[in-house]
């Protein structure tokens, strides 16, 4: 004969309180003391109780699920460790919760659907990383929904978004500012791209630092954060036949891109150019020679974004702006 599934009442007999103590605890509400919590948790596990999700969801008009949205080619996604990192955290934060992830790749032909299911009443909240400028659409979601961005959004309109980031001009600063100590004084760089917010950012903060050592600004090309584009980057600048002693690169893939291009045509790093990225990827630090870069906590950063999501679907009170500290990560390169 097949044993009955454990019940919310079973499982307040078992501790000792009510049923409506025991809703609390499972639904995560803050007002239990945090000994009958313990208690009510103990008496869960020792009966195996499992909540049902779907009367919870009725009841609550929430789906427990949370989308995360990546404005992006698959290839794109897949190959940069930037996702990886920013992904792993949001799933080590949404681990202990009962929310589910959902992972949305949206090319620009799909952006129609993608804002359809979003507003269905599929998904309770929204993360967005890699937004580019001129998307307005998400202005219309935030009145549905919470959104929270990973990145300072540059086209807010008339709404105050949410958002997750670093000082990006400041962060680029710093890398830069190694290099000036360095002593390199034609200093070229490959910005990120200028629809996005790190784009626009670390390119302005590579020139206010050259301009502040009392430094001329060498060439500066625009890639997309793919290797690829580092290297026709690179060779790009290496054609203008200025002087080049440094680079900075607005991200690691656009650096390594540029170690090919360097190579190719004779240049040494760090002897001839030093080098500085940005991210810290975690292939920076194996590749010849190992890449100086600018860190920024992206595991961190997703699991932030999505703790302020939480927060705003369950009604507490979140941070509009989160700014995250970025350090210099010295290696060979500079």
């Amino acid at each position: 004969m097949k044993q009955k599934a454990p019940t919310l009442e079973m499982v307040a007999a078992h501790a000792g309180v009510s049923r409506a103590t025991v809703s609390r605890v499972v639904n995560g509400a803050p007002t239990v003391n945090p000994e009958v919590a313990e208690t009510v948790r103990r008496s869960i596990d020792a009966l195996n109780y499992v909540p049902n999700r779907a009367a919870r969801s009725l009841a609550s008009h929430r789906s427990q699920s949370i989308a995360l949205v990546v404005p992006e080619t698959a290839n794109k996604v897949f190959a940069d460790p930037f996702f990886a990192s920013v992904i792993q955290g949001v799933a080590m934060e949404l681990s202990p919760t009962d929310y589910t992830l959902n992972m949305i790749i949206e090319s620009e032909s799909q952006a129609p659907k993608t804002r359809r299911y979003l507003m269905g009443g599929n998904v309770d909240g929204v993360l967005v990383i890699s937004h580019h400028f001129g998307d307005r659409s998400w202005e219309a979601i935030s009145d549905t929904l919470p959104v929270v961005f990973g990145g300072r959004p540059l086209d807010r309109g008339d709404v105050e978004h949410y958002y997750v980031d670093i000082d990006n001009v400041a962060a680029a600063r710093m890398g830069v500012q190694r290099l000036v100590d360095l002593g390199r004084k034609h200093v070229a760089t490959i910005a990120g791209p200028q629809d996005m917010p790190p784009g626009v950012d670390r390119l302005q903060g590579w020139r206010e630092c050259l301009v502040a050592a009392g430094l001329e600004p060498g060439p500066a090309e625009a890639g997309d954060f793919t290797s690829e584009s580092g290297l026709e980057a690179m060779e790009r600048i290496l054609a203008t036949d200025q002087p080049i002693d440094a680079l900075f690169a607005a991200n690691d893939q656009m650096a390594i891109g540029a170690y090919t291009a360097l190579r190719r045509a004779g240049l040494r790093v760090p002897e001839d150019v030093a080098v500085v990225g940005f991210d810290d990827s975690y292939f920076s630090a194996s590749v010849d020679p190992p890449l100086t870069t600018v860190r920024q906590p992206l595991v961190g950063m997703g699991a932030t974004m999505a703790r302020t999501l939480v927060q705003l679907i369950e009604g507490r009170d979140a941070s509009r702006a989160t700014i995250l500290d970025a350090g210099l990560v010295v290696r060979t390169s500079a």
